[in-house]
């Protein structure tokens, strides 16, 4: 499905399904040097049980067109504007890594047109290492076996991971090179860790959240530990606000690495 948002067009997965905005909605946010087809075992989950799904591209990430976003606040915005295009009123927002900030965000923007919010191997703040930093700039091809293999509790996930014969790792170094080849003009690998890196407003957004708060933690996480999520829950707790946390024993892609469970704690948090 294809939406014009702020001029530009921009893709959403529907989970196989026709849009339909009358139904409860959810939209699934990925993180960097990736695309909506990480969410594709949630996505089509919920698209085939009563739910309407949009797992958006980025802009300037893949299928969708326009400048990709140089902040979080950035892609905050984008997200508004896609529900305004969409004709979409209340929505749960899902984010993962990079995509769990933008959701965050957006949420402390959008009040009570959030439902939910779903904040997969998160952390706050979300600094990036010199090391990686400088090499998705000048050696992307370095810093993405780097990030797969500290995203990664296995190099050889369960074969019930996305099917059998599936290769967590090199589908997901497949997937990176495709991101990143898919727009020339920008180093979309670069941005998005400089964008995670000068988020500064998580504990502000955190505390203005006016929706249930579900974390989905990686026991074995090295790019998202879940102790650097402990500031968030923290604030959520604080202020009030509706959290659980579930933990899962995998790193950092949660949603490839376990899907059954990151799934199950998805759909038990939306009901």
């Amino acid at each position: 499905m294809e939406l014009l948002v702020r001029g530009a067009t921009a893709y959403c997965y529907t989970g196989g399904k026709s849009f339909d905005a009358t139904k409860p909605t959810v939209v699934f946010i990925h993180g960097v040097l990736n695309d909506h087809s990480v969410w594709i075992l949630q996505s089509r989950y919920l698209a085939h049980h009563g739910y309407n799904v949009l797992a958006v591209d980025l802009p300037g990430h893949c299928r969708s067109a326009g400048n990709a976003p140089y902040t979080v606040e950035e892609a905050a915005d984008f997200i508004a504007g896609l529900l305004d295009a969409a004709g979409i009123q209340k929505a749960a927002l899902v984010g993962h890594s990079w995509g769990s900030l933008i959701a965050l965000e957006a949420a402390s923007r959008m009040g009570n047109r959030i439902s939910h919010l779903v904040l997969v191997g998160t952390a706050y703040p979300m600094k990036v290492s010199p090391v990686l930093m400088e090499a998705s700039l000048n050696a992307p091809e370095k810093a993405l076996h780097m990030i797969n293999v500290l995203s990664r509790s296995t190099l050889a996930a369960p074969p019930s991971a996305l099917g059998p014969g599936t290769w967590v790792f090199g589908s997901s170094l497949a997937l990176g090179r495709r991101v990143l080849a898919s727009n020339p003009s920008v180093n979309v690998f670069h941005r998005g860790f400089a964008a995670c890196d000068a988020y500064a407003h998580g504990a502000e957004a955190m505390a203005q959240v006016m929706c249930p708060v579900l974390f989905v933690l990686g026991q074995h996480d090295q790019m998202t530990t879940p102790k650097a999520a402990s500031d968030l829950v923290a604030v959520a707790r604080a202020a009030g606000v509706q959290h659980q946390v579930v933990q899962v024993p995998v790193g950092h892609h949660q949603m490839t690495e376990a899907p059954e469970e990151t799934l199950a704690a998805i759909k038990g948090f939306l009901r």
